[in-house]
């Protein structure tokens, strides 16, 4: 401890009653009277006539002495308080720059999610880069100046509100995933103590499910635009109809190469869960092979700019859901009317994952209801069973 620590310990009591902290420079000829009831507190008296309280204790084997506040800025009474529970903060061993030095030793939050967003980049792929570029918006205006332990959980869910009012809530849902795992790395790199992440307990939001079973009907409606679509852009046309009879994710279409089609299956390399193989139908297969190869490019789908980008084939999909009427219908619905059918014909709910791609069978759940059929089936026949046991001597209907 130094002289800074005992002015450190004095301007904090002096803000307990709300007094100012007079840091002038001690003036020459001064003479100081000590009280006889407190030891170490005294009225330091100038030439000119000022007076100033002050307060002198041991410290680090040196004998400090600190201005407490003129005379005329506090009463002598408070003054008197302030230096006993000075002297007894000292006697004690409390020191306020061990804590300074241990607030400056955890990093502010914008540094660290520089540090954070370096590693994290490394493992991301590109369409996730993609995606948490524009997230990073919302991380950087998070916590301005803002050191990581001085987070608390109510910041986190006033920052997660914001950002669900002026981004959306799957937006919102998606950043919070991200201050989450910067959270969790600041534990694992010993930034922060364990069990102190403060997004822990937080609620994501409960977002709309978007659930798509298109009638017969309504895909016939969507294959008369499809076809009507093909004499312009035949290979989006083409890319579309292999994601309808596939279930494949559009990133996982417009990226595909020759070498991943074999046969009767397309062994994807890089699909976002991982490598995968997606089984093809016959429908499928024919698709593929009306394609046309281009001469020097492996990719299965390409423009003349390059290979076929996600941008071009969202808007030759929006050309044909207003011509069949289906502007409710997103390009991922497609994906999920996959899936849906799939359901209704009674295949399970791992056969269903694995058709998807999906890492977690969690995912794949949301379909489970859509084969009602058999469930209602057997609970026709227990009904039935049971139904002497209910209601004896009923006949049945």
């Amino acid at each position: 401890m130094n002289a800074r620590t005992l002015t450190d310990l004095v301007t904090e009591e002096l803000a307990a009653i709300g007094a100012p902290f007079d840091r002038r420079p001690d003036r020459p000829a001064r003479t100081t009277q000590w009280c006889s009831k407190l030891p170490g507190f005294g009225t330091r008296c100038y030439a000119s006539g000022h007076k100033t309280y002050v307060v002198q204790a041991a410290m680090g084997g040196r004998t400090r002495t600190v201005t407490i506040a003129d005379c005329r800025v506090i009463t002598e009474a408070n003054a008197r308080g302030i230096a006993r529970r000075v002297l007894l903060r000292v006697q004690t061993g409390e020191n306020p720059a061990e804590a300074r030095v241990k607030t400056k030793a955890v990093p502010i939050f914008a540094k660290f999610l520089d540090r954070y967003w370096a590693s994290a980049v490394a493992g991301w792929k590109a369409s996730t880069l993609d995606r948490n570029r524009y997230c990073r918006n919302h991380l950087d205006a998070a916590f301005p100046r803002r050191h990581l332990d001085k987070i608390s959980p109510g910041d986190v869910r006033r920052w997660f509100a914001k950002v669900t009012r002026t981004a959306g809530p799957a937006a919102a849902n998606r950043t919070f995933e991200l201050m989450l795992s910067l959270f969790r790395k600041a534990e694992e790199w010993g930034e922060l103590p364990s069990g102190s992440n403060p997004c822990q307990g937080i609620k994501r939001n409960k977002l709309r499910k978007h659930e798509c079973l298109l009638s017969v009907e309504e895909l016939a409606r969507l294959g008369q635009a499809l076809e009507q679509e093909a004499q312009i852009c035949p290979q989006e046309v083409a890319a579309l109809r292999l994601i309808i009879l596939t279930g494949c994710r559009k990133s996982e279409i417009c990226h595909l190469t020759w070498d991943e089609v074999r046969g009767r299956r397309l062994l994807l390399h890089d699909a976002k869960t991982g490598p995968r193989t997606v089984w093809l139908g016959r429908e499928a297969q024919s698709v593929l092979k009306r394609i046309e190869r281009h001469p020097m490019r492996d990719e299965v789908f390409w423009t003349e700019g390059g290979r076929l980008a996600i941008k071009r084939l969202d808007a030759c999909y929006w050309r044909v859901r207003a011509a069949a009427g289906l502007d409710h219908v997103r390009l991922h619905d497609l994906r999920h009317n996959f899936a849906s059918h799939a359901a209704t014909m009674s295949e399970t709910l791992p056969m269903i994952a694995k058709l998807l791609g999906h890492a977690d069978i969690k995912m794949t759940a949301r379909y489970a209801h859509l084969d009602d059929a058999p469930v209602m089936e057997a609970c026709e026949a227990i009904g039935a069973a049971l139904r002497m046991v209910v209601a004896p001597g009923c006949p049945e209907n």
